[in-house]
């Protein structure tokens, strides 16, 4: 096989998946069998949803920052 040695038509990112976490989290009934509703991955498309939520922040999406103690 050729070396690759154009890569101008490569799509960044086009492959790349960030690394998951097991979590526990607790959800209403009826969302969870909205979730399962669509077919198999609800848990897929939680993360999707959650994501998107989290992007449609903007500049929100920053971490929350602890509030600073005065000291007198």
């Amino acid at each position: 096989m050729p070396e690759v040695l154009d890569w101008s038509n490569a799509e960044i990112g086009k492959f790349y998946r960030p690394p998951k976490k097991p979590v526990t989290i607790r959800l209403d009934a009826d969302v969870i069998e909205w979730l399962k509703g669509f077919g198999k991955g609800y848990q897929t498309r939680a993360n999707l949803l959650l994501r998107h939520a989290m992007l449609s922040a903007g500049e929100q999406n920053q971490k929350p920052r602890r509030k600073s103690r005065r000291i007198s």
